[in-house]
C-alpha cells in the first residue's frame, strides 16, 4: 500500500501554532491547490487542502509564513472523525505533512550606497 502526497499552493491565511498538554508544537495551514484543467466556462479551479505539522516544522511554517505565502507540502491523507455534542459525527480528511519547503523567494535587500 502506498499513501503520499506532494501539494505546491499557496497559504489561504496565516498559520495556525498551539502547543498540545505535552508542550507539542502542531500548526494547521490550508493550502489553495489550482486545478490542472479548466471548467466547460473556462475557469481553473481550486482545491482547499488541510494540512497539520508537527514539532520544529509546524514551528518554522508559523515564523517563516503567513497568508499568500507558497509552500510545498509532503506528507500522507489522514481521515479521522469525531463526535459533536449535538451527536452529530464529522469525518475529516487531512494531509499529514512530513515535509513544508518554503517556495516563495527571499526579498533582496537594497544595496547600501
Amino acid at each position: 500500500m502506498f499513501n503520499h502526497v506532494m501539494l505546491v499552493g499557496r497559504l489561504t491565511k496565516d498559520p495556525e501554532l498551539r502547543f498540545t498538554a505535552a508542550g507539542i508544537p502542531v500548526a494547521h495551514i490550508t493550502l489553495a491547490v489550482n486545478r490542472n484543467f479548466k471548467s466547460a466556462s473556462g475557469e481553473t479551479g481550486t482545491d482547499f487542502v488541510n494540512c497539520t505539522i508537527w514539532r520544529k516544522n509546524a514551528e518554522n511554517t508559523a515564523l517563516y509564513c503567513q497568508k499568500g505565502s507558497m509552500v510545498g507540502v509532503s506528507g500522507r491523507i489522514q481521515t479521522r472523525s469525531y463526535e459533536k455534542t449535538d451527536g452529530v459525527k464529522v469525518y475529516v480528511t487531512e494531509v499529514m505533512a512530513d515535509t513544508v519547503r518554503f517556495m516563495d523567494q527571499k526579498q533582496k535587500e537594497p544595496l547600501a550606497e
